[in-house]
Formats: C-alpha cells, sequence, structure tokens
C-alpha cells in the first residue's frame, strides 16, 4: 500500500524537497492511519 517508489520524489520531475511535501500533502494519512490501527488491534488482543 502507498505510492509507488519515486511517484513525486523522482529527480526527474525537478520538484524541490518543499514542493515535494506539498504534493503529498495528506495522502500519507491513510496509510498511517492503517499502520496504528493494525498496531492498536496487536496490542488489544489476547
Amino acid at each position: 500500500m502507498g505510492l509507488p517508489t519515486g511517484w513525486v520524489t523522482d529527480p526527474e520531475h525537478g520538484l524541490t524537497a518543499n514542493q515535494q511535501n506539498t504534493a503529498l500533502g495528506n495522502g500519507v494519512l491513510p496509510l498511517q492511519a492503517v499502520v496504528e490501527l493494525d498496531a492498536l488491534r496487536a496490542a488489544t488482543e489476547p
């Protein structure tokens, strides 16, 4: 899950680090949520 390698960060795009962060925006939040929910589920299972 997540974006393919280089989707935003490939030097061929010519984006600065700040532009890359802007382009990614909140796109990482769903992936982070899945990781956290899995961790919470594992911590609460008997």
